[in-house]
């Protein structure tokens, strides 16, 4: 018997787990292999437009373009997607956004307050905007999408009540986290030597962080990929980094990687650890997918509701300041369409409709998805209402083949695969299938609802 558990574990066992861990890297287990999906079909999408555009999509100058141009909705992205895991909708961040940076432009041109300064009051407001919303969603029981449409038309009104449905502009040192880039030093050698030396810093992180996850894992002897997994990710991981490197460094002198792509990097960074690596970040998914057994968990439903609405709006916030530091004004048009772009991104890059499953690189995957599309379409020159029924094609495409998929109960080709794998391994001839309890849908208003007052959480 144990020549058997050995057999299948030095075969199945190992070769999904190798699948497993590559797939890790666009997004971890949640939804991974829908992840790999999009990341294939994003990969597929600038090779068409490459080619379509003779070239142009992946210029230097275009590149650096297109992050300065969609770093607010990626950003927006971050925050969408632990809303929509949690359970809920946000509808007001273009709004927030928009009020926010009305109030920060303004508070620099007429308060002369110090852009530093205005920054801090910018992020001060998203927070207050937040725990509004998140009172009423997590302490009274409103749900998000009534509670967000509200502020949507609230933060509207109030950006054009306070900014007069006129231009505000913002001094040029305010600029910089909107349309800055790194600043240049060392010799003229054809490439820009601080993104250069940012992608050098990024492939040795790449490396050291590898060999730590082995050590570690063999440091608490629990099982490790196989070798060869750790290798091909190593150099997927530093080809990939190479060549955006040479891409973004090779720009027009003067340019080198935007700051605002700084600023969204380290976004994606800590909070993908705050998602895969902390208690809160597990209650979240905890909420999302089965609210009344993380109550029944301990888990405290009403701060971690109350937390996904502050830190999106909050987000909101930033997302506004550099927007409107890219476009040196703020105005009445900011923040138009811009939750609808965010929560595409999120559901494009494998979120699921109904809560509890979704990932912060997924979400950047299909927030690229739709920048590149927008940006492919500009270069062959489709007209504006070309490009707003593709992008909703796309959408549409994308959530419902979760949803038939879930519904009809077909698997992916990669968990086809491992069920295969599973049914064909020895062993497996008298294994018990594992029997789910069956819910019974109900109809009532009560059942169906989040909790409101029922416990101290």
């Amino acid at each position: 018997m144990s020549t058997t558990t050995e057999t299948k574990s030095s075969t199945g066992t190992k070769a999904s787990g190798g699948i497993r861990e590559l797939g890790k890297m666009f997004g971890g287990g949640q939804s991974s292999g829908r992840q790999v999906g999009i990341l294939g079909a994003l990969v597929v999408i600038i090779v068409i437009f490459q080619i379509a555009t003779g070239g142009l999509t992946l210029d230097p100058t275009n590149l650096i373009n297109l992050v300065n141009q969609n770093a607010y909705v990626l950003i927006l992205a971050i925050g969408m997607v632990m809303v929509i895991i949690a359970g809920h909708i946000d509808l007001s961040v273009g709004s927030v956004a928009a009020f926010t940076g009305i109030i920060v432009a303004t508070s620099m041109e007429e308060w002369k307050l110090p852009w530093p300064l205005a920054i801090l009051l910018g992020l001060v407001i998203g927070a207050l905007i937040g725990m509004w919303h998140g009172w009423w969603v997590a302490y009274i029981g409103v749900p998000a999408f009534i509670v967000t449409l509200a502020g949507m038309l609230i933060f509207r009104g109030g950006n054009q009540l306070i900014g007069s449905s006129a231009t505000v502009p913002v001094p040029e040192a305010f600029t910089i986290i909107g349309g800055g880039f790194l600043p240049d030093f060392g010799p003229d050698i054809g490439y820009s030597n601080p993104t250069l030396l940012l992608g050098l810093v990024v492939a040795v992180v790449v490396v050291i962080q590898e060999i730590r996850l082995r050590r570690t894992q063999t440091r608490m002897g629990s099982e490790k990929a196989p070798l060869w997994v750790s290798v091909v990710k190593v150099i997927i991981l530093l080809a990939i980094v190479v060549y955006a490197t040479l891409l973004f460094a090779g720009g027009r002198i003067g340019t080198s990687f935007p700051v605002s792509g700084i600023i969204l990097g380290l976004l994606v960074l800590a909070y993908s650890f705050m998602t895969r690596n902390t208690t809160l970040g597990r209650h979240i998914y905890a909420v999302g997918g089965n609210w009344h057994a993380a109550e029944l968990s301990g888990v405290k439903i009403k701060r971690v509701n109350f937390f996904v609405m502050m830190n999106m709006s909050i987000l909101a916030s930033l997302a506004g300041m550099i927007a409107v530091a890219r476009s040196v004004a703020s105005g009445p048009g900011d923040g138009v369409g811009w939750e609808l772009d965010a929560i595409a991104a999120v559901f494009i890059g494998g979120a699921a409709v109904s809560g509890g499953i979704g990932t912060i690189v997924g979400s950047i995957v299909g927030g690229l998805v739709i920048a590149v599309l927008n940006n492919g379409l500009q270069l062959l020159g489709v007209g504006v209402d070309r490009v707003q029924i593709i992008k909703g094609l796309v959408l549409l495409l994308a959530v419902g083949i979760d949803v038939y998929s879930k519904r009809t109960d077909r698997p992916t080709f990669r968990g086809l695969m491992r069920r295969n794998r599973r049914d064909a391994g020895p062993g497996d001839q008298n294994a018990t299938p594992i029997e789910r309890p069956s819910v019974a849908p109900s109809t009532s208003a009560e059942a169906t609802s989040r909790p409101q007052s029922t416990s101290p959480n």
